[in-house]
């Protein structure tokens, strides 16, 4: 196996020396999509801010064999869509851990902004005023902060929140081809399990109210015994147009597809 980039060993993890999830064992190594999946409220955030050394875990050990760059992505709804900055300046942002201090950027720093803005799709708008980009292209913008950063692990919390279908469908298109040609490991947090199905290779449950957590490779969890763990009740995964979806089982098979966590 591939040495981790990072590990959480037998980790509880919470606020302020108090432990809401225990028996966290997570481990992340180059190449890796891992989809973290549970209901709004349960822990998933927490279990990614401890995963990235934000947040100390109150129990267990952060193990990361060597400092590694890591590009964050936080919920688009946190950031202000007020800024007064252009896309290439907030693009720019992703470039200030690799400055130093007292370094102002250069030609590689604007080079660097104009690589992750085309990597996105979104090389045309470099010029364009943030706050007037529609919400995808808002997402497209706070990713390719993160990847000015040349980031190992790239990590997102909720990226499809409050899109459409389309705009999320093309959201985890967009994610999926990052990893080609050796990109970044992903780190994706979603209530939605049907995003983490499209394009995530392995998963882990995270539910604080049942002391659910629970990580494998994505057919291992999508067997019934872990997938009644995250819901409480009997589901199965339903196939269409190359999608996947989460149903109960007392739900007719023409019902509509539950959401991961809700």
């Amino acid at each position: 196996m591939s040495e981790p980039l990072v590990a959480l060993e037998d980790a509880a993890v919470g606020y302020n020396g108090r432990s809401i999830l225990s028996g966290v064992r997570l481990t992340v190594a180059a190449g890796d999509f891992l989809g973290v999946v549970g209901p709004n409220g349960g822990g998933k955030t927490t279990v990614l801010r401890t995963l990235l050394g934000t947040l100390p875990p109150v129990a267990g050990r952060l193990y990361r064999p060597h400092p590694i760059r890591i590009g964050y992505v936080p919920q688009r709804e946190q950031v202000d869509g007020i800024w007064p900055f252009g896309v290439e300046e907030v693009v720019l942002m992703g470039r200030v851990p690799r400055l130093g201090p007292l370094r102002r950027p250069g030609a590689a720093d604007r080079e660097a902004v104009l690589r992750a803005l085309g990597r996105v799709g979104i090389r045309d708008l470099a010029g364009a005023r943030y706050g007037e980009l529609s919400g995808g292209q808002r997402q497209r913008a706070l990713i390719a902060r993160a990847l000015a950063a040349e980031p190992e692990l790239l990590a997102l919390d909720e990226p499809a929140s409050g899109m459409d279908p389309g705009a999320e469908l093309a959201t985890m298109e967009l994610l999926a081809g990052l990893q080609e040609g050796g990109g970044p490991a992903i780190v994706m947090v979603s209530h939605r399990i049907e995003s983490v199905l499209a394009v995530a290779r392995s998963i882990a449950f995270v539910d604080r109210e049942r002391g659910l957590f629970r990580v494998g490779p994505k057919a291992e969890m999508l067997r019934p015994d872990a997938l009644e763990a995250l819901y409480g009740r009997p589901v199965r995964v339903r196939e269409e147009g190359g999608r996947s979806f989460v149903v109960p089982l007392d739900r007719p098979a023409s019902g509509a597809a539950g959401e991961g966590g809700r």
